[in-house]
């Protein structure tokens, strides 16, 4: 059986300005509205639907995006230029630095409803320093 994760719902206050933030960041397009949906689809195929919460406290997850160098480039570029706050780590100890974990690249920043993003160029386990 080939098992693989098709779409997961992430939880908004807004759902088209959260939806926008991660596409924005990420370089990607918003998709249509799928029913109470508001898609973001990566280029191995899964959805990211964004759904409001109708005033329910949103528990903040981890999302995090596998990307290549250059896209890494890119990508942070946007954060920098954003003014969003980035760091080397999960637990936001350490501001305004990347890591370098698997001899890759990674950072960490949070979207409007604090859900922790990452995005890492080397998966972590695959090797380097």
């Amino acid at each position: 059986m080939s098992v693989q994760l098709n779409h997961t719902i992430v939880a908004a206050r807004e759902k088209e300005t959260s939806a926008r933030f991660l596409a924005t960041m990420l370089g990607l397009p918003v998709r249509p509205r799928f029913g109470p949906f508001v898609p973001v689809e990566v280029s191995n195929g899964v959805t990211l639907d964004f759904m409001d919460t109708g005033g329910e406290p949103i528990t903040p997850q981890h999302y995090a995006f596998l990307v290549t160098e250059d896209e890494f480039d890119a990508v942070f570029g946007r954060i920098q230029r954003a003014g969003v706050a980035y760091y080397a780590d999960p637990h936001h100890d350490h501001p305004q630095e990347i890591n370098h974990r698997d001899g890759g690249r990674g950072v960490y920043f949070d979207d409007p409803d604090g859900h922790n993003l990452e995005i890492l160029t080397r998966p972590y386990g695959s090797g380097g320093t």
